[in-house]
Parts: structure tokens; sequence; C-alpha cells
């Protein structure tokens, strides 16, 4: 009963310290930039109430009326944001510093090669795609080219951490990449009370598509998924170091065409010496075990332990950890119990139970880097394998 005690103190505590509010829930669904429009927020984020973040228990001053009738407040100036408590800390001026720099871009536009400069209001809207913790996603056109597009919507806030994580999204985003596993970015909106990142536009995630479909992938295909996501993790460690920290189904997405994405870089972080530093949650459910300790440190491993478990669930379609009543739950089974690897009795390989089981070894020190995954002898099958994901998926569709 003692250890029982402990425990759950310590999961408090972790909770507390370094997830602030939990805002990420197991079963929580997150959007994608995918073509699968939902309308369950679009009455209330075409409404000026969208915006408003003040108290709702607070009456409007007499300037906010008009004929009777509230108008929207003001919303803090993103930029100015940090300046709203009595000391500026090093974080808040680092932020405007940020921020000022990517005013610059706001408004430019990069499609097929082509620079175009432009206002929101050349964004039509079309439909909802998906909502997060963050803000939506939705399907738009650009008027001046009639290029479809996935639009991702975020508040800006007087929150110190919520204002670096969109930042961070952004930063990453509007990097110009040549890695063919990251999504493209076309360029950003960005005001005093809200950012709008435009994104090329991509068939479905694939939490949604095993969901849809209700059974797991085929070997080959999450072969192709392994290693495009492997890409796309090496790419940002090696050119930009950064480390994704969400990895997970739904922000892998696809394309007609078969490709797999990265996306969602809002919670990544910088590398220093091959180590993170900073402590942002992501989502409970595939986080690494040493990201649940009290180990300061840790490294881009942690990304290939939430590639593992994405896999699992892919290969099964169900999640690993399935049936936890409460995040203490979870976070118990992810800390106590042996990894859910897959078994050759469940009709996989050897070379993928093998793979599977070396990206989800719990003491991270021992656990594989990118470069030694890349060359993995199941990995190294699919380089070179025509394997037709865009046949699969339109079949798995068209049934």
């Amino acid at each position: 009963m003692l250890y029982i005690a402990e425990f759950e103190s310590r999961i408090r505590k972790w909770k507390q310290f370094r997830l602030g509010s939990w805002n990420h829930h197991v079963f929580t669904s997150h959007r994608s930039t995918s073509i699968e429009p939902r309308n369950r927020l679009s009455a209330r984020l075409n409404s000026a109430s969208a915006f408003d973040n003040s108290p709702k228990s607070t009456p409007l001053p007499r300037r906010f009326l008009t004929n009777g009738k509230a108008q929207l407040r003001p919303i803090v100036d993103f930029s100015t944001a940090v300046n709203a408590q009595h000391n500026s800390s090093p974080d808040d001026e680092d932020v405007a510093k940020r921020v000022e720099k990517i005013k610059r871009q706001s408004g430019i536009l990069r499609i097929n090669g082509v620079v175009y400069h432009g206002s929101k209001a050349d964004i039509e809207r079309i439909g909802e795609l998906g909502c997060g913790t963050c803000g939506i996603v939705y399907k738009a056109r650009f008027n001046k080219t009639g290029t479809l597009m996935a639009v991702k919507q975020m508040s800006v806030t007087s929150i110190l951490e919520e204002r670096k994580r969109v930042l961070m999204d952004l930063e990453v985003v509007l990097l110009p990449h040549d890695c063919p596993n990251i999504i493209r970015c076309y360029g950003c909106f960005l005001n005093d009370y809200e950012v709008h990142i435009c994104m090329e536009l991509m068939l479905t995630c694939l939490d949604k598509l095993y969901k849809r479909i209700r059974h797991g992938f085929p070997e080959d295909v999450l072969g192709k998924v392994a290693l495009s996501v492997l890409r796309a993790l090496n790419y940002l460690k090696v050119h930009q170091s950064i480390v994704h920290r969400d990895v997970k189904p739904s922000n892998m997405l696809l394309d007609a065409n078969g490709t797999i994405k990265l996306c969602d870089f809002g919670i990544a972080g910088s590398l220093v010496n091959s180590l993170a530093k900073t402590r942002v949650a992501g989502c409970s459910a595939y986080m690494a075990p040493e990201r649940l300790e009290d180990a300061h440190d840790y490294d881009a491993r942690v990304d290939v332990w939430s590639l593992g478990i994405s896999l699992v669930e892919l290969a099964r379609g169900k999640f690993p950890y399935e049936g936890c009543k409460s995040e203490f739950e979870l976070l118990s089974r992810i800390l106590s119990d042996n990894p859910p690897l897959v078994d050759e009795s469940e009709g996989f390989s050897t070379e993928f139970c093998t793979f599977l089981s070396r990206c989800l070894i719990k003491d991270y020190k021992c656990r594989p880097k990118y470069i030694d995954l890349l060359v993995d002898q199941w990995i190294s099958k699919y380089k070179n394998n025509d394997v037709d994901v865009a046949g699969w998926l339109k079949e798995v569709i068209d049934n």
C-alpha cells in the first residue's frame, strides 16, 4: 500500500509540474490536415464569440456595446502580450522577438514555386477537417490560384506556454525543407488574436483510416509508414536539431498517391548536445517511459518509442493500452507493464516483430537511434520495394 501511495503522489507531482493542466487525454480526438470535414464546431467558430477568451462572469464595459449589443473584446496582441506582466522574463523577451520575425512572413504564400502576397480574406473556408486542444483545421481555397489547402487556425492567448507552442509549430513548418515525408507549408496569416497556417491538403490521417476500416494495416504498408516517419524524424534531428515529441497515428498523414507525411510540430523541442531540455507534454498514450519519470534530460529516442506504439496500434487495429479508465492507470501501465509487442502467431514476420521489440525497449539508452533503425533488416527491404500504398488505400476506401 505504501508503494501505491508513493506512486500516486509521484504521478500527481509529475502532472502538476511537467504537464500543467491535463489537456492531452488518451481518448481525445486530434485534428489532422485531411479531407474528412466535420461541421460540429462550424457555427461556433464562425461567430465572434469563438475568439472571446475573456472570463464569462465579467460584464462588458459600455465602450464595447453598440446599440445594446456586445461587440468582440480586444484580444491581447501576440507580440505585446509578453509585456502584460509587470516583470518581463527572458522567456517573454525571446517570444516577442520570435513573433516579430514571423510577422514579417505573414501574408506571404509560396505555391508551386510562385510567391503570392495576400490576406486572410483571400482564403475561402470550405469545411472543418478536425479539431484538437490548440485549435481547428479546416479545408479552404486560396482564391488567387484556386489551390485547395488545409488551414490550421489557432487562437492567440496571453498564456506564455500556449504562445510558445504556436510559435514552435510556425517556426518548424515555415522552414524550407526538401523532405518528402514532412508536411509542406505554403505560408501563414498572423494577427493580434489568431494564426492561420496554410498547408498542403492530404487525404486522411492514419488514425481515422484504421478506425474506418476497423482492422489493422498490412505489414508491407506498415513498412512504408515506418520508413517514412523515420526519414522525417531523422531529417528534423539532423537538419533542424528538433525532436518531434508527439508522434502518433493522427499526426501521420496520407495522400492519394500513397505518400506518408508527418505533421504537427507544436510541441517539438530543440536538441542541445542531442538532449531535449524542455518539459512539454505530448499525448500521454504514446509517451516514452523516460518522459514519465524524473529524469530531466532525454533524447530523440522518445519518438522511437512513440513510433513503436503507433505501429502496434496500426498493426492490430486497436490501441495497445485500451481499457484504461484513467490517466493514472494508463501511466501506471506504461511504466510497469512489459512493452505491448506483436507476435508471429498473429501473422507478422519475425523481422517486423524484432523491429518493434527494438523500438519498445524501456531503457532509452539501449533503444536504437534513427540511423540504426534506418538500416534495420525489416526497414531496409522497403527502401526499394514498390509497395502500392495508393492502390491499397483506394481499395479500402471503396469498400
